[in-house]
């Protein structure tokens, strides 16, 4: 990635300081925000300690792992940030940044995937087109998929991007993942919507068996949880998909509000909302119980 300047003298970032160089030569566009880049690496410090309390407690096994996996990948991304606050000219901190948070996300889809077996058997596996085991094989299938095109669409960009070549085939690769995201998502939200149709219909022969659970409060507020968190997660993917078809050098990656608006806000209220209606504190002993018969 190059600029060039006024007298079109084209300029290598890696060879700028802040002294002879302005900051839209950096790789950013931009000096990153110390203070907001470092207050969403302690939200998410928080949130691996509060998941780390919470799985451990209620025995959450599967949430636990790919939520905790989520959360390090987030703060692994704004470290770079913050190490682009220091030097913004340097390659390393951007590919940093822009590989961990485009696919950690996809971790905390997985998270919301889990859960929907649970929802389906305390409802009522009868009541759903699909077995609930297959909602969770389905799901977290495409879900690896889109992570590892991310992944590896990442790991290409930043290879070439070293090597001083066109990072281009990596984020089309990159693209590719997080649009199968979010058309993940939005089958998830689709099918979702449907099953909730039946239930209602179905309201008054619901399967008596967690009839207890389901009129809790806490159960509900999960449900609502869930519903903001996907709702945050989908918002996030699509703004990515066109801050990232834009290119790097795009008016989008350039915009650090947006970003920190549109990104980190939006991750942050979905992982914060599983985290105050945890799945293992909202369902209590149902959570291991229908665990057995959905994942």
């Amino acid at each position: 990635m190059s600029h060039t300047s006024a007298n079109n003298t084209i300029i290598d970032p890696k060879d700028c300081t802040f002294e002879t160089c302005s900051i839209e030569d950096s790789y950013f566009d931009y000096r990153p925000s110390l203070a907001l880049n470092s207050l969403l690496i302690a939200l998410f410090g928080l949130s691996v300690v509060l998941y780390l309390i919470q799985g451990i407690r209620y025995k959450t096994w599967s949430f636990l792992a790919v939520m905790l996996l989520g959360n390090i990948g987030e703060i692994i991304g704004y470290a770079g940030r913050v190490m682009g606050y220091n030097n913004p000219f340097t390659m390393d901190p951007f590919l940093i940044q822009i590989c961990c948070l485009t696919f950690a996300p996809a971790f905390f889809a997985a998270g919301i995937y889990l859960c929907l077996s649970r929802i389906v058997i305390i409802f009522g596996a009868d009541i759903s087109r699909i077995p609930p085991k297959a909602y969770t094989w389905l799901f977290v299938t495409c879900d690896f998929i889109s992570l590892v095109l991310q992944a590896a669409g990442g790991g290409i960009a930043s290879v070439t991007s070293q090597d001083g070549e066109s990072p281009t085939l990596g984020t089309n690769i990159m693209i590719t993942g997080l649009a199968f995201q979010v058309f993940t998502l939005a089958m998830f939200m689709i099918l979702c919507a449907e099953y909730a149709l039946r239930v209602v219909r179905r309201k008054g022969s619901l399967d008596p068996t967690h009839a207890k659970l389901r009129a809790s409060r806490k159960f509900r507020g999960f449900l609502c949880a869930l519903a903001l968190s996907t709702t945050f997660i989908m918002i996030r993917s699509v703004y990515r998909v066109i801050e990232m078809a834009q290119g790097w050098s795009g008016a989008l990656m350039a915009d650090e509000t947006l970003f920190f608006i549109l990104e980190g806000v939006m991750v942050v209220c979905a992982v914060g909302a599983l985290n105050v209606f945890h799945p293992g504190w909202c369902f209590g002993e149902g959570y291991r119980l229908v665990g057995e018969l959905g994942f």
